[in-house]
């Protein structure tokens, strides 16, 4: 394996290649750039705006273009265009269940220093109760090219929420995501499901299980919602307990979505939640130190989960788990 551009630069290139070939294609930007997205904007001028620092108004434009039949994105800080344009994107996107794409940069705690303004760690538990809504939730660029690859054919508001910075590939560029999740690690005891770049950390933790004699599956959870259902309760259904891993509020993000997911598939099994504490969510310092601090860093989680298993791969009783209610 070996590391690719940035989510964000991979997706814009390849974006690139669509648009020169359908010039419906439009990208609105809140004044926020991209080395890639110069030379789409150099080339295409007339296939992007600068709509300026006024999120709402660019998710309400795109909502309009739409209609009038243009594909557009609309690209953007994570939690500037979720949180500040949140009604915008119920109304004008989710009720009129128009097809504009939102591509969102700098998920969880990737713009760690500049703080809680910055830092998008409940975008997923908050835009997947917006109805028509699809989340897509890459761990690397061939994941995010991928997207490009496929974009113009949705059919209703789309979320793409992309990590910053250059990740190790986990697919090769014939992958077939249509799927929605692929087990990149096989392991018949336990299952370790994450998305975007948290499925790196599952990987670190699964090899470090596997001294301890447990045999982790790692599931790449790209496609939040709607979710792969019965892709997920294959995954699950022959292993002894779950385990989901993100960097997002424990409330209500991935590993609620496992949670709610394993009790109407009446999958009754150990479930464990490593995710930000609802006290310790707004903070802000280098990522390395904030996972640390939180216990989503590889030795934490690794260290909790043999400990949890009882140290030689067997499931947990049920008094040391968190157990699915039905």
């Amino acid at each position: 394996m070996t590391a690719k551009m940035d989510m964000r630069d991979s997706f814009i290139t390849a974006l690139y290649d669509v648009a020169k070939q359908d010039p419906d294609v439009l990208i609105l930007s809140n004044d926020f750039g991209a080395p890639s997205l110069d030379r789409f904007r150099a080339d295409l001028p007339k296939q992007f705006i600068n709509a300026a620092i006024s999120e709402q108004n660019m998710v309400s434009t795109a909502a309009g273009l739409a209609k009038d039949g243009k594909k557009v994105i609309v690209y953007s800080i994570a939690t500037f265009v979720t949180l500040r344009s949140l009604e915008q994107i119920k109304i004008d996107l989710c009720v009129m269940n128009v097809p504009v794409t939102i591509l969102a940069v700098g998920t969880g705690y990737a713009y760690s220093t500049d703080g809680p303004t910055h830092h998008a760690t409940e975008d997923i538990a908050i835009l997947r109760t917006l109805s028509n809504m699809t989340i897509y939730s890459p761990a690397d660029s061939t994941t995010a090219a991928a997207l490009a690859n496929n974009f113009g054919k949705a059919t209703g508001p789309t979320y793409l929420r992309f990590d910053r910075g250059k990740w190790n590939s986990l697919y090769d560029a014939n992958h077939d995501f249509s799927a929605g999740m692929s087990v990149v690690r096989p392991g018949k005891q336990i299952a370790l499901v994450s998305t975007g770049i948290m499925v790196h950390r599952a990987l670190e933790v699964a090899e470090d299980l596997a001294a301890h004699g447990i045999d982790a599956r790692v599931i790449d959870l790209y496609r939040l919602k709607p979710l792969p259902v019965e892709a997920f309760r294959q995954a699950l259904t022959d292993v002894d307990a779950v385990v989901s891993i993100e960097e997002q509020t424990k409330n209500g993000a991935l590993g609620g979505l496992v949670a709610e997911t394993m009790a109407d598939l009446g999958l009754v099994k150990p479930l464990k939640r490593f995710a930000i504490d609802d006290d310790k969510l707004y903070d802000y310092g280098m990522r390395d130190r904030l996972h640390k601090e939180r216990g989503l860093d590889r030795a934490s989680i690794a260290s909790s989960l043999v400990s949890w298993l009882g140290g030689r791969g067997a499931a947990a009783p049920a008094s040391r788990s968190e157990k699915v209610a039905i």
